[in-house]
């Protein structure tokens, strides 16, 4: 039992939500190009979610090696950290979350592309594997990205424009130049939460010799990046919203965004590092929330 309780623990089950959210976006899109399949749907997120669970337990390991998560940091414990898992566990879990991925990534292309577009399964095959590389190497290795203040970058292009335009693509074969507008929007808000997780962790960060972008320039500048994230994302949503709106109702998804104003405020006033914390959560359940209002929106139910 409590090796099941370690393993939960690695997995992060909170960060789950946020990571979803540009599939459902992409699958909301989708279905506004009258493009409907269940079975895609279920393979992407289960897709997306092996990839989550692979970059959390590399994060814990690599974190874990290097010696970032220690008594300095605010965070929750980590399963390496607290000894929950040891190495060689953690290893082991890093390699079967691989294999389910690429089993997952396997199964995904041969329902959506089928076997004859050899192209497009070989560029697809070519993304998911990244997108496991970028998972691991996201701490994992003297290279790794997160440590060079490329986080930020990694996690906007995957969790905002590959994961809503690559899944609106495995649906419709084709991508629109509006549909990239809520692309950027999720992208946006998921680097706003990796931005919250580097703003609490500047000092423990800075001493460990991570260089994220907040090491980089500082929580002062930390907090006006924050704010530039998130408007940005408001009127991306805003834009494509107002394009395809024929009443009030239409603008439905931007209720997501009430307790995102609320979350600015809070953010502004904080000067404890621990108080960024409970932030992630409401920022990650706001993003995940517009994703489910645009799905709403996008279906035509309103």
């Amino acid at each position: 039992m409590l090796k099941i309780k370690a393993w939960l623990n690695a997995a992060r089950l909170r960060t789950l939500p946020l990571s979803v959210s540009g599939v459902v976006t992409g699958t909301a899109l989708a279905n506004w190009y009258e493009a409907y399949d269940y079975l895609i749907f279920f393979l992407t997120l289960m897709t997306t979610i092996a990839f989550q669970v692979t970059s959390n337990f590399a994060n814990d390991y690599g974190d874990g090696v290097k010696g970032t998560d220690n008594e300095d940091r605010i965070g929750p414990k980590r399963a390496l950290q607290s000894g929950l898992l040891s190495r060689s566990e953690l290893k082991n879990g890093i390699g079967i979350a691989v294999l389910i991925s690429l089993v997952l990534i396997i199964s995904l292309i041969y329902v959506a592309l089928g076997t004859e577009k050899l192209h497009l399964i070989a560029l697809f095959f070519g993304l998911g594997v990244f997108s496991i590389w970028a998972a691991i190497k996201y701490t994992v290795g003297n290279s790794a990205y997160g440590y060079r203040g490329l986080g930020d970058l990694f996690v906007f292009l995957f969790f905002g424009l590959l994961a809503v335009l690559g899944t609106l693509f495995l649906y419709t074969k084709t991508i629109t130049s509006i549909s990239i507008l809520p692309a950027i929007a999720i992208g946006a808000l998921s680097a706003g939460v990796l931005n919250l997780n580097n703003l609490r962790d500047f000092e423990s960060d800075k001493k460990a010799k991570k260089n994220t972008l907040i090491v980089k320039m500082g929580i002062r500048r930390g907090k006006i990046y924050h704010y530039v994230l998130l408007c940005v994302s408001f009127l991306c949503i805003l834009g494509f919203l107002t394009l395809n709106a024929n009443t009030w109702l239409h603008y439905l998804p931007l209720l997501a965004f009430v307790p995102i104003v609320v979350h600015l405020r809070k953010v502004q006033k904080i000067k404890d590092p621990k108080s960024f914390d409970p932030e992630l959560k409401k920022l990650a359940l706001s993003t995940f929330l517009l994703a489910v209002l645009m799905f709403i929106r996008c279906n035509k139910f309103l």
